[in-house]
């Protein structure tokens, strides 16, 4: 094996944006404020946080891409909540949101982390938005730095 490449969670210096969607506000406020401190005990610092709400978890994507394009940030974390209900449409929501988010990953080269909750009930979202299951959102936070630094790292070499 010549080299192992590893991402750092250091995130001074770095850039990071944050798509949220506003759809369940319920879950997602908890979850943006998890990704924001969790982004600030591991140095990024206050002005390099921006956030972008959309209306909804499909619209993630595309505020993504925007983001991602400006060239300004080393890494996005999109984050929303997608409850399932009695109708098909969390299928084609959750389906698509996770496929437009790994698409601007590929297209654009820098890292979108995939902070969006597929939960059959509230009460899972509830619990992965700061309850008994962590925050999601500070998880999502923490990938879109460490992929940050991967990718630095590669291109370093």
């Amino acid at each position: 094996m010549r080299r192992v490449y590893e991402g750092s969670i250091d995130g001074h210096g770095r850039r990071v944006a944050i798509a949220a969607s506003r759809f369940n506000r319920l879950v997602t406020d908890p979850l943006v404020a998890g990704a924001v401190s969790e982004l600030r005990r591991h140095g990024v610092a206050e002005a390099d946080i921006d956030l972008a709400w959309v209306p909804g978890a499909f619209e993630l994507p595309l505020a993504a891409e925007r983001l991602a394009a400006t060239g300004r940030y080393a890494a996005v974390a999109a984050i929303g909540a997608v409850v399932r209900g009695s109708t098909p449409h969390f299928d084609h929501v959750a389906g698509q949101a996770a496929a437009g988010l790994a698409a601007v990953t590929r297209s654009t080269g820098v890292p979108v982390a995939f902070g969006v909750l597929t939960c059959d009930t509230m009460e899972q979202a509830l619990d992965r938005a700061g309850g008994k299951a962590g925050n999601k959102g500070a998880e999502a936070a923490l990938t879109a730095l460490e992929m940050a630094g991967l990718l630095e790292a590669i291109d370093k070499d």
